[in-house]
Parts: C-alpha cells; sequence; structure tokens
C-alpha cells in the first residue's frame, strides 16, 4: 500500500506541472496568406490597392529579402501588413538575418517586431513610435545601459503597452519588459528564426539561431491580453553604428483553439492591452544556462524530473514490498 500512495502522489505531483503549448509545425494549411510576407515580394509588397504589405524609410525589397535597414549610420525602415489581424489565437515565423561588418560591440541597433493599433508610425523605437498600443518583440544588438551588465546582448525582450509606458532605451527597454533571453543573432552563416504565439492569454517567443531545427525557449508569459484587429509589422534602426537587418520571411498561422462561450461572446476588437502578472525588472537577468530564470521546465529539465520521479515510484515500489513482505512473515509467526 504504500508504494501505491507512493506512486499515486508522484503522479498527481506530475499532472499539476505547467505543460508549454509546442509551437506549431508550420502546417501550410493553417498558413494566413493575407498576413505572411513569402517570395516573390513584389507580388504582395507596395503601394497598389491589392498590396497586402507596405514599407517606409530605408527599406529596400529585392528578390531575395527585405532590408529594413542598410550597413550604414542614422537609417530606418519598417514593413507593415495591410490587412488587420481578427485571429484570436496565432503564431508568426520570422525569418531574419543582421549582419555587417562592425566587429564585437561596434554594431547596432536592432530589430522590433511588432502587432499594433497603429501602423507606418515612424519614431524612436528602432523605427517606431514610442507609447505605441500592442505588442512587441525587439531583437536588441546594442548595449545602452553600461550599468546592465548581468546579461549579454544581442537580447530578445517584449513589451505589451496601452499607449501609456514609454520604452526607456537608457536602460535597454528593462523597466517594461516581460522577458528575455540573450541570444547570438549576428553574422552567421545562416539564417536565424524566431517564433512568437498568442494563445488563450499566454505570450510565448522561441528562437532557433543556432540552425539546428529546434527551437529554444526565449519568453513564457501568462496573463496577457491582446486585442483583434491590430497590424503586424516589422522595423530597424542604426546610429552611429550599423547592420544589415534583413527580413526573409514572415508567416502566420492560425492556431485552432476552443473559447469558452464567454470569451467567444465578447468583442475581441475593444480589449486593452495588458499584463495581469508583470515582473520586477530585477527579476530579468539570465542564468548561467542563457535562460530566463521564470520560464516552465522545458526540455532537458522536464527529462530529468521525469527520470527522478520515475527512480522515486521504483524506491517506494521497494521499500513498499519489502514492508509488505515484513507483515507477511510477522502475521505467519503470529499465528
Amino acid at each position: 500500500m504504500m508504494g501505491l500512495r507512493c506512486v499515486v502522489m508522484l503522479l498527481v505531483l506530475l499532472t499539476a506541472l505547467p505543460v508549454r503549448a509546442d509551437i506549431t509545425d508550420g502546417n501550410n494549411e493553417h498558413m494566413k496568406r493575407e498576413h505572411s510576407l513569402t517570395k516573390p515580394y513584389l507580388q504582395r509588397v507596395g503601394t497598389s490597392p491589392s498590396s497586402q504589405w507596405d514599407f517606409w524609410g530605408s527599406t529596400l525589397v529585392t528578390s531575395q529579402y527585405v532590408r529594413l535597414t542598410p550597413d550604414e549610420r542614422s537609417k530606418q525602415g519598417s514593413i507593415w501588413n495591410t490587412v488587420p489581424c481578427f485571429l484570436k489565437d496565432w503564431e508568426m515565423h520570422v525569418q531574419f538575418r543582421v549582419h555587417g561588418s562592425g566587429k564585437k560591440n561596434l554594431h547596432g541597433d536592432g530589430i522590433a517586431l511588432w502587432y499594433t493599433k497603429d501602423r507606418l508610425r515612424p519614431g524612436p523605437i528602432f523605427g517606431n513610435q514610442d507609447h505605441f498600443v500592442g505588442l512587441a518583440v525587439f531583437l536588441d544588438t546594442f548595449r545602452n545601459d553600461q550599468h546592465g551588465m548581468d546579461r549579454s546582448f544581442p537580447y530578445i525582450s517584449a513589451m505589451v503597452n496601452n499607449g501609456s509606458q514609454p520604452y526607456d532605451h537608457s536602460k535597454d527597454g528593462r523597466p517594461s519588459e516581460l522577458g528575455g533571453c540573450s541570444a547570438d543573432i549576428r553574422n552567421k552563416d545562416h539564417d536565424t528564426y524566431l517564433a512568437i504565439r498568442y494563445s488563450k492569454g499566454r505570450l510565448t517567443v522561441m528562437i532557433d539561431v543556432d540552425d539546428k531545427n529546434e527551437w529554444k525557449e526565449c519568453i513564457d508569459v501568462a496573463g496577457v491580453r491582446m486585442p483583434t484587429g491590430y497590424y503586424f509589422g516589422a522595423s530597424a534602426a542604426t546610429g552611429d553604428l550599423a547592420d544589415d537587418h534583413d527580413i526573409i520571411s514572415m508567416k502566420m498561422y492560425q492556431l485552432m483553439v476552443e473559447h469558452t462561450p464567454e470569451e467567444d461572446s465578447q468583442d475581441w476588437t475593444k480589449i486593452e492591452p495588458s499584463v495581469s502578472l508583470l515582473k520586477s525588472p530585477k527579476d530579468n537577468i539570465d542564468d548561467p544556462t542563457g535562460n530566463f530564470r521564470s520560464t516552465p521546465l522545458t526540455g532537458w529539465k522536464v527529462f530529468l524530473l521525469l527520470l527522478c520521479a520515475l527512480l522515486g515510484i521504483v524506491v517506494c515500489a521497494v521499500v513498499g514490498a519489502v514492508v509488505f513482505q515484513k507483515r507477511q512473515e510477522r502475521n505467519k509467526r503470529f499465528y
């Protein structure tokens, strides 16, 4: 009986652990082409009424990539979807490259990926406006805060804003970020990838920068409320230092998720962007493995946990068997 109780307790513990939904495998059946940017770009990008993407600033559209900024100083560029997105649950896959002649810390500033109420609003935040309304994911390649030496750059972070918060460039956005991770995205000899997933109030950001076809978790935050009817976009900027910031593709996937009748009946276009639980900026510190400390257990951590649980079950079973055998022997002696 003791062994059985141990098994039950361990099973209850395992089922109570948070389980992260897997990033989609990119099933084309669910790709929304009206929100996707793929080759050939000229069929989708431009100023004609049928165009689904528009661009601004230094952005250059070629046959192989959309270059938001060249490797030149003081440039800004962006590209924006002209079709508002009314999906409640979605996932955006971004294929990109950041490269240039600058060595070590002599490069900047980075790329920002947007899901916002307004589009084509140039400004100081990686080529877009400050006090935006919606979601931003920043791929920051230059350290501005010389006191924040507890993290390495390039650094990826996320921010949800209702228009009331500024982005603090001098502190690399730390006061308003939801979470983040360091990622070596510059001057790779292969393309790099980032996935943004929003589903059932959960925001997840994954990266693949090592060309291993494996997603690594960067950000995972629950309690996020985002409306429908906003626009997707990407922007980049250079300052005294520069890089080529290239977008290869942006692929949007619809997630097939069931909602309660109450959720389906509400007007999702009226939701105000918000986060129910915002961490203190002092918690935004990388651990030695490069993962954000507040992210749930994934990968090898889950494997080790399951292995320990299995060993615990075996130990409980052995102990239970020994106790049961001793009781049987005692009963035999009694009779």
